[in-house]
């Protein structure tokens, strides 16, 4: 199977095991599950989400993590305050990067923004391999993003 067809399989099989939960931790803990289970060369699957001027750590798969990462430190408070996706393939090489656990090598960073532009917070994985993470993935992790937030904001709709 490419890469392509993994991550379609991954937001079909998201889109299931979403639907009809309504809790924002359970949602991101199982998300969270899946990608770690299924992405091959992972240290870390997770999520943080914005509290304040910060970013506070959710639900994830992997070695403890940093607890709080302010917007514009390190590779999440980076992606969270520019709103994009980034590729790190070496962490070594990225100036500010908060290392949480030293045997990460490459990471990427997807933004959580809502409809409404407001940032709900950033999806991150980490890998011990160095280039682990290339535009396929970028692509792939941005769609299961989406699947992920679709279902917030169904769940936002609904309580209106």
């Amino acid at each position: 199977m490419s890469k392509s067809q993994l991550y379609q399989t991954l937001a079909a099989q998201l889109t299931e095991l979403l639907a009809g939960e309504d809790d924002l931790v359970a949602n991101a803990a199982n998300t969270s599950a899946l990608l770690f289970g299924a992405l091959d060369e992972l240290n870390w699957a997770g999520f943080y989400f914005l509290r304040g001027d910060e970013l506070v750590v959710g639900p994830f798969q992997g070695r403890p993590a940093c607890t709080r990462i302010a917007l514009g430190r390190g590779v999440c408070g980076t992606a969270a305050r520019e709103r994009r996706t980034i590729v790190v393939p070496d962490v070594h090489e990225f100036s500010g990067h908060i290392a949480c656990d030293d045997a990460s090598r490459s990471e990427i960073v997807v933004p959580l923004i809502l409809p409404d532009e407001r940032l709900l917070g950033v999806l991150d994985l980490d890998s011990p391999l160095p280039d682990r993470f290339d535009d396929e993935d970028r692509a792939g992790l941005e769609m299961l993003a989406n699947v992920f937030l679709d279902r917030i904001v169904a769940i936002s709709l609904r309580e209106m």
